[in-house]
């Protein structure tokens, strides 16, 4: 298992190199990305804070001190911006209750306390949150987003049915425990599961069609039909 995961990247340092994510500028940029990102596509989150930095608001002291209601015309572009509105407001007042930043306090704390804690936040879910502590606060977990996942059961790595937990712990015991490391194989992952591993798959393409990139030879002769015409493995 480990090894498969370890030839996985491998030949994604070989076919992309390092990709440089999370994009943003400042810690506050970071985290408020982390939760536009939910459900949309980047692009659409770009638009969104380029909104909020337009009206100076690219700041969890100041959205921590506005209404939802006067948030959510802002990040129209990013998408269910009345409900996006909520939640960044509650990450906010998180980070920054009454305008006031807590992350001077937040250094003491434990990773597993501060991601406790941050998953209490109305609206934040372990992806969110795992990209808040990675990203923006240099805490050493790993990222799962649906790509991870997908990935992951194609490979015969997890099964389809594999929880964000589960997944998360095969990753975390298969990569190097490096900040770097982690930031790089979740976005690396990502880089594939946007070009590559889609729904209908297009694995005659994939730079991990490869035999050593499968936990196991029943995985590998799973998607022998999309190897040969790189649209569906169904």
């Amino acid at each position: 298992m480990k090894r498969a995961i370890r030839n996985i990247f491998d030949r994604l340092d070989r076919a992309v190199g390092p990709r440089g994510w999370w994009p943003g500028q400042t810690r506050d940029e970071i985290i408020i990305g982390a939760v536009l990102t939910q459900n949309t596509a980047w692009r659409n989150v770009e638009r969104a804070i380029a909104s909020l930095k337009g009206r100076d608001l690219l700041s969890l002291a100041k959205l921590a001190r506005r209404a939802p209601e006067r948030i959510a015309p802002l990040i129209v572009p990013a998408g269910y911006f009345n409900l996006k509105a909520r939640r960044l407001r509650a990450v906010a007042g998180f980070f920054a209750p009454g305008g006031r930043e807590r992350f001077d306090e937040f250094e003491a704390w434990p990773m597993e306390r501060l991601r406790d804690e941050l998953l209490g936040v109305w609206g934040v879910g372990p992806e969110t949150a795992d990209s808040i502590l990675l990203y923006a606060l240099d805490r050493l977990t790993f990222v799962v987003d649906a790509y991870t996942i997908r990935i992951a059961s194609r490979h015969g790595l997890c099964g389809e049915k594999a929880t964000y937990e589960e997944t998360r712990r095969l990753f975390s015991d298969a990569v190097p425990s490096e900040l770097q490391s982690f930031n790089e194989a979740h976005a690396q992952l990502v880089w594939v599961g946007h070009h590559f591993c889609k729904p209908k798959p297009r694995c005659g393409e994939c730079p991990l069609s490869r035999r050593d990139c499968y936990a196991t030879g029943e995985a590998w002769a799973r998607m022998a039909p999309a190897r040969r015409d790189g649209r569906t493995a169904e």
